[in-house]
């Protein structure tokens, strides 16, 4: 069974239920708040599988969605997200989480990390917006060692966007364009968002990576297509923690993970390098691989990370 219906400003749907508030991102939540679009959306809504216990990401995986072009105007961008069929549910909903407020999007930098503007998470990774508008946003990726000195790695899932599928390091992403994440002195924000998304991607709770334990080393700087539509346009913080910590992945973020020493990431790099079994390694992380991460392994046994900590230059790399 579905339907279509004409959803204006503030309207809710109950069903089975749930209350579900529609956002202008498509972002459903199973609480009450305020809808932020203000145009009328049309919604096409599939009663499959809704059901009230079930999580609201699993739920929203049920609806689909196609706008009318005259209530988008002026927004063009959120509609061919939606119409892109290729596009996971959930990862569409990370892509336009509260699109429309600023809290949402990602922070663009210049080159020289000054925040210059945000930007929706969809644009951001948008070859053909990168390259014509030169979008760079600002990142982080998670170095995790637990007590034994072994580097936690991760397997995107097959639903991302950009980069299924490859390995990397133990979380990359992005701070938003929020008051806790925009904190540069002495990264704070970053380290802010690295805490939520440890959570977020590997359900590692907030207690077990407290923020002052993140130490930042480094910057850099890259560029990196994924397929021919999508890719990554990065100024990322590089974050080191050691600590020994609860893991329970999301299936929706990662396919798999796992603690490697440094032999055992020689020889997934040995795999990689050679194509055996179609393995693929993300290119940030290869990217620090070749220039910082066994040098950085050697601190991390001896405890002497601030010897390495350079957060004045910001590497361009390719």
């Amino acid at each position: 069974m579905s339907s279509r219906l004409l959803i204006n400003p503030s309207t809710t749907i109950r069903f089975t239920g749930s209350i579900f508030n529609v956002h202008s991102s498509l972002y459903y939540t199973n609480t009450s708040s305020y809808s932020y679009f203000t145009k009328p959306l049309h919604i096409l809504i599939s009663a499959a599988n809704l059901s009230p216990k079930r999580p609201y990401a699993r739920a929203f995986s049920s609806f689909r969605a196609s706008f009318s072009s005259a209530a988008m105007t002026g927004q063009t961008d959120a509609a061919s997200a939606v119409s892109d069929a290729t596009m996971d549910a959930v990862q569409r909903r990370l892509m336009f989480d509260d699109e429309t407020v600023r809290v949402g999007r990602c922070i663009l930098v210049d080159e020289n990390d000054r925040v210059v503007g945000h930007e929706n998470k969809y644009n951001c990774h948008l070859m053909e917006k990168i390259e014509s508008l030169n979008l760079l946003h600002r990142a982080f990726s998670v170095f995790l060692f637990n007590s034994k000195y072994e580097l936690l790695l991760q397997q995107r899932s097959a639903t991302k966007v950009t980069f299924p599928l490859v390995w990397t390091n133990t979380c990359c992403s992005h701070p938003l364009y929020r008051e806790s994440e925009l904190i540069d002195e002495d990264a704070l924000g970053v380290r802010n968002a690295a805490q939520r998304k440890l959570l977020d991607e590997l359900g590692i709770p907030a207690e077990d990576v407290p923020v002052d334990q993140f130490t930042p080393l480094g910057r850099i700087l890259y560029k990196a297509p994924s397929d021919g539509k999508w890719g990554e346009h990065e100024l990322d913080y590089l974050l080191v923690i050691v600590r020994d910590v609860n893991v329970n992945p999301n299936p929706d973020e990662v396919a798999d993970s796992k603690y490697v020493n440094r032999e055992e990431l020689k020889e997934l790099l040995r795999k990689a390098d050679a194509g055996e079994g179609g393995l693929k390694l993300s290119p940030w992380f290869r990217l620090v691989v070749d220039n910082f991460l066994f040098k950085w392994w050697d601190h991390v046994e001896k405890g002497t990370l601030k010897e390495v900590i350079d957060m004045k230059t910001i590497h361009k790399l390719t």
